[in-house]
């Protein structure tokens, strides 16, 4: 991670980094000027956690519900082998009776924060409603507490106990999504890997939004992005460390940690990869996308210019926010429609 060994120094990284959009340029300023206000490092991560706790807590079953627009139940399964068990939360528009498709997510959060609960409001919204699809979300066990592969296994466990339970959570095992956001991209990925390698429940595709790959730090926008994206350098370093423990920069990490690893990419299920141009994983993302097509797999990869890391949370009203919430919705309703031709 050394920047001046690179050529890049601070003042030539934040010179050369991409323009944001204008409105989500307005967002940034809304921010306080900069995107990166305070970067996790090993020191402060413990209090930011309990930071994220604090100001993001968990919502309840009874307000998922949503005054009965959706049916959702908190259920605890069973978790890997010699693991403890796992909380899924599993949601479906109310009034739809049939097995429906599923979106199997996994929340952001860098490895480090967030919960299952917290996505599930817009994921509703956003495609189980006009969809007509289930969704699961699941509770993985957060670094530095629990290192990889625990957070990995939780989400395979996850995903073998809800195929194996098609007929009571009243979905059909054979359209599964794998899904996620930044970390959850990343478990998505491995996720796709981990099933494929083990003869688990097949997805139909993968949904890899802004996702987190690549543990060795050492792509050009990622020393471009340094000290300048809302995920940069120094976060990323401290995620993965966190994730990773004594693995972290030894040549060991597999690709269940890190798919960007990953030596083989055939037999994987459709991808949808989308990152921004000016955002620290725009060159991980870009390179797995490729390296799926150069295996003979499909990928839909979009950069979308001028956005930084989740500029769509930041900057929801946006019109690149709006496009790209559109174009993963067209992606995903391409996928299921292909499946239930098939």
């Amino acid at each position: 991670m050394d920047l001046a060994r690179d050529g890049l120094g601070p003042d030539s990284v934040a010179g050369c980094a991409p323009p944001l959009d204008p409105e989500l340029a307005l967002a940034v300023q809304a921010l306080g000027g900069g995107v990166v206000a305070e970067p996790f490092t090993p020191e402060n991560l413990a209090a930011r956690q309990a930071r994220d706790v604090a100001v993001r807590p968990r919502p309840t079953v009874r307000e998922l519900r949503d005054g009965g627009r959706f049916d959702v139940d908190e259920l605890c399964v069973p978790g890997p082998p010699g693991g403890p068990d796992v909380t899924l939360v599993s949601a479906r528009p109310a009034g739809l009776d049939g097995p429906l498709p599923l979106l199997y997510y996994m929340h952001g959060g860098g490895m480090i924060l967030g919960n299952a609960p917290l996505v599930l409001p817009q994921l509703l919204r956003e495609w189980a409603l006009p969809l007509e699809m289930a969704v699961v979300s699941v509770e993985y066990r957060l670094a530095p507490r629990v290192r990889h592969p625990g957070p990995v296994e939780d989400c395979y466990a996850g995903l073998v106990w809800a195929a194996a339970h098609a007929a009571e959570l009243r979905i059909d095992p054979e359209r599964i999504v794998v899904g996620g956001k930044s970390a959850g991209g990343g478990l998505a990925a491995a996720l796709a890997l981990l099933t494929r390698d083990r003869g688990g429940p097949t997805p139909i595709g993968q949904l890899l939004l802004c996702p987190m790959l690549d543990d060795r730090g050492d792509t050009f926008s990622g020393r471009q992005m340094a000290g300048v994206d809302v995920w940069d350098r120094t976060s990323n370093a401290t995620a993965w460390q966190a994730l990773l423990g004594d693995l972290y920069g030894t040549p060991d990490v597999p690709p269940y940690a890190a798919p960007a690893r990953a030596t083989d990419l055939t037999g994987l299920p459709p991808a949808y990869i989308d990152v921004g141009s000016a955002e620290t994983f725009r060159d991980e993302d870009v390179a797995y996308a490729n390296a799926i097509w150069q295996a003979g797999g499909q990928a839909e990869l979009h950069v979308w210019p001028g956005a930084f890391h989740g500029f769509d949370t930041f900057a929801p009203d946006a019109a690149l926010s709006r496009e790209a919430r559109a174009a993963r919705t067209r992606w995903l309703r391409r996928v299921l429609s292909r499946s239930a031709a098939a």
